[in-house]
């Protein structure tokens, strides 16, 4: 994939996110790490379709449904300040879903990419490797 310059790139999971921003010139791509965001993950109304059952006893997936509905309104937050020109995520098909969820619409003009994949604990040049072969 050829990453815009600049863009930046949003690795998530149920509980962190991290940022980047490619400051490598097309088609090379150059993440630099970004200062991690404080995510309050507050109730936002999601995950509330899920309850606690003997079929579904995992009380943290509404946890994980929560912090992907911050995470987005942070995102959210960022692109409607002017802070993130281009966007790119990545996260774990679960999380990734949930962040669909809460997007708004002007982030969605300005992604430019998904990966649904849990790159979160892995390094930048991992990072980099899945973004090249995508």
């Amino acid at each position: 994939m050829i990453l815009p310059n600049d863009a930046t790139i949003a690795v998530a999971d149920g509980e962190k996110l991290r940022l980047f921003r490619n400051k490598g010139m097309e088609p090379n791509i150059r993440l630099v790490a970004l200062e991690p965001p404080e995510i309050a993950a507050v109730n936002q109304g999601s995950g509330m379709r899920h309850r606690s059952t003997p079929a579904n006893p995992d009380d943290s997936r509404l946890d994980e449904d929560d912090f992907a509905a911050a995470a987005a309104g942070y995102l959210n937050r960022q692109v409607l300040e002017g802070c993130i020109g281009t966007l790119y995520v990545i996260a774990d098909p679960r999380t990734l879903g949930e962040m669909r969820r809460h997007y708004h619409h002007e982030v969605r003009s300005r992604l430019v990419g998904e990966l649904a994949k849990d790159l979160t604990g892995h390094t930048v040049e991992a990072i980099v490797a899945a973004l090249a072969r995508e």
